[in-house]
């Protein structure tokens, strides 16, 4: 079973060590391509949804050399099951 987004954080794992020069930039991906790279989150998801619309998936992911772990949910009622 794939996972969403598996293809673009991929390739941002793959092009992360080009892309430090634009630490604190946030990427923009899609499938295995770098669809540019933005000052802010919100001018990259616009670009996104005006190149690749909502039918196509996307990634828009700040440019760190290191990652800060974190999880959040919708809160869907179901238990963890971790």
């Amino acid at each position: 079973m794939a996972v969403a987004l598996e293809k673009e954080v991929e390739t941002y794992k793959k092009l992360l060590p080009e892309l430090l020069n634009e630490q604190g930039k946030f990427a923009l991906i899609h499938g295995e391509e770098l669809a540019g790279v933005y000052e802010t989150y919100d001018d990259a998801l616009k670009i996104g949804y005006d190149k690749f619309g909502i039918s196509y998936s996307f990634l828009v992911k700040k440019i760190l050399a290191s990652e800060q772990i974190q999880f959040f949910t919708r809160d869907l009622g179901t238990s963890c099951p971790v």
